[in-house]
């Protein structure tokens, strides 16, 4: 390769790099893959420890004023899917919730934030709980970057009408998906 080639290759490298565009990003220190006992629902016929797993998010759009989080199930037989977890009113200075931040009587979610409703019919984080048999399915975990500072639904609102109300103030989206059958 000459020098006028390597300067070039190497120009191109570099400004790839350092211009690259940091995108909004959901992580968890608790999630692989799979699913486990530790997320897993307590109830409707399941045994898991029902624990949140735990969340960060980085690289927030600007005029975000806060977040929301759901969990949602679209291969659960029900013809629309199952809400394991709607959490919305999360300050936007929150970049983390802790694991198990999804148990209400714990009290670790940041203050303001609303547990919303879920499909089991209580507030709080209702883990992966697909029908025996039923095959894999995926639960897919997502951070939404608000234009607002609250979603101005009562707290007691259906999943479908908050997630109608993230829709409508939605900057931008991150999410991480995991599977998990019975």
């Amino acid at each position: 390769m000459n020098r006028l080639s390597f300067i070039v290759a190497l120009f191109i490298s570099l400004s790839s790099t350092s211009f690259a565009q940091k995108t909004f990003t959901l992580t968890s220190k608790d999630l692989g893959g799979m699913a486990t006992n530790q997320e897993e629902f307590n109830g409707f016929g399941c045994t898991g420890k029902n624990q949140s797993p735990q969340l960060s998010w980085k690289n927030a759009p600007k005029g975000t004023k806060s977040y929301a989080i759901t969990m949602y199930d679209p291969d659960a037989p029900t013809g629309s899917g199952w809400w394991h977890w709607v959490v919305y009113d999360i300050p936007s200075k929150a970049k983390e919730l802790e694991s198990n931040a999804g148990d209400i009587s714990l009290d670790l979610m940041p203050k303001g934030a609303i547990q919303g409703l879920t499909d089991f019919g209580g507030k709080g984080y209702g883990g992966p709980c697909p029908p025996v048999g039923h095959g894999l399915h995926q639960y897919i975990i997502t951070v939404y970057a608000l234009k607002t500072d609250k979603l101005e639904v009562g707290e007691n609102a259906s999943p479908a009408v908050v997630g109608y109300n993230l829709w409508a103030n939605t900057i931008e989206k991150a999410s991480i998906v995991v599977y998990y059958q019975r």
